[in-house]
């Protein structure tokens, strides 16, 4: 099947409600942009991270709907404005959507990624460069975790300095698996993957048997009491600074722990909440983000 995309402009307060209509009609899918971008009268629109924006729409907007051609873009149209109760019918434009493969176009933007010393993290449709590094096959998916962001790069490259053999580690919010998988592949044994969504305790499973590495992973109410070696957690600085108390409790005395998710600018703020049991401090800052590792104190 080949594809169109049918565009329409117009103002901010219609070009939601046109994208629901045209969806529910039949549109494949609707994206919104600002009509004025790359002009003098482009306008920012975003909110903070977490939080949804005020505004969902530039004032002027343009509204992109992509159909199949078996889809007859004017009919659609004229439905879509019957449903939102306009009078006329707005101007609009048919485009041509090439042809390509979307999946190798895809994989395309993914390549491997080298990390700390002799890490590659490499989708399953790419050799490793190295065959004889420290190699974890993930693809890009739900669980966070392909280790493109800094904060699971500064994890990465932490577990790979400190990991000794059969070294007991907590991975606490797992998310893809990916930090869990390292450490067990650097020789710590065992390694506890805990996640609080169960998609990513599913794909974090899926990825330890592709990489053939036995971890076992499960929810916050699956872990069992216990200390270990090397507590490794890469979250966000308010949940960090909210389980300091749990996640310093499983850290044997004179074991390890290390930190990310975190902002340079919240370091100190989160160090000051765990230096009530542990010595810690920014072990490395990346792009921004730090993270911090330190020992407990006996």
């Amino acid at each position: 099947m080949s594809y169109r995309e049918l565009i329409v402009e117009l103002e901010r307060d219609r070009a939601e409600e046109l994208s629901d209509a045209l969806l529910e009609l039949g549109a494949l899918s609707v994206s919104v942009e600002d009509a004025d971008a790359d002009t003098p009268d482009e306008q920012p629109l975003f909110g903070e991270p977490g939080l949804t924006p005020e505004r969902t729409a530039w004032q002027h907007s343009r509204v992109i709907a992509l159909i199949g051609d078996d889809q007859d873009p004017a009919v659609l149209l004229v439905a879509a404005c019957n449903e939102m109760g306009l009078p006329e019918t707005p101007k609009h434009l048919l485009r041509e959507v090439e042809e390509q493969d979307w999946v190798r176009l895809t994989q395309s933007q993914f390549d491997p990624i080298p990390i700390g010393e002799r890490i590659w993290v490499v989708p399953s449709w790419h050799d490793a460069p190295d065959p004889n590094a420290l190699v974890l096959e993930l693809d890009p998916g739900l669980a966070f975790g392909t280790g493109s962001h800094p904060t699971t790069r500064l994890c990465m490259e932490w577990l790979e300095q400190n990991v000794q053999a059969n070294s007991s580690l907590l991975d606490y919010g797992c998310g893809s698996g990916i930090l869990a998988i390292l450490a067990k592949k650097c020789g710590a044994n065992p390694v506890i993957g805990i996640d609080i969504d169960p998609q990513a305790v599913e794909s974090a499973r899926h990825n330890s048997e592709r990489n053939h590495a036995d971890v076992t992973y499960g929810l916050p109410d699956d872990l069992q009491p216990g200390e270990f070696d090397i507590v490794v957690a890469n979250i966000l600085s308010n949940p960090l600074k909210l389980m300091a108390s749990m996640l310093s409790s499983r850290v044997k005395p004179g074991g390890r722990i290390a930190l990310s998710g975190i902002l340079a600018r919240q370091a100190d703020e989160v160090a000051q909440v765990y230096a009530k049991w542990i010595d810690i401090s920014v072990w490395r800052e990346h792009e921004g983000w730090v993270c911090l590792a330190g020992t407990r104190r006996a």
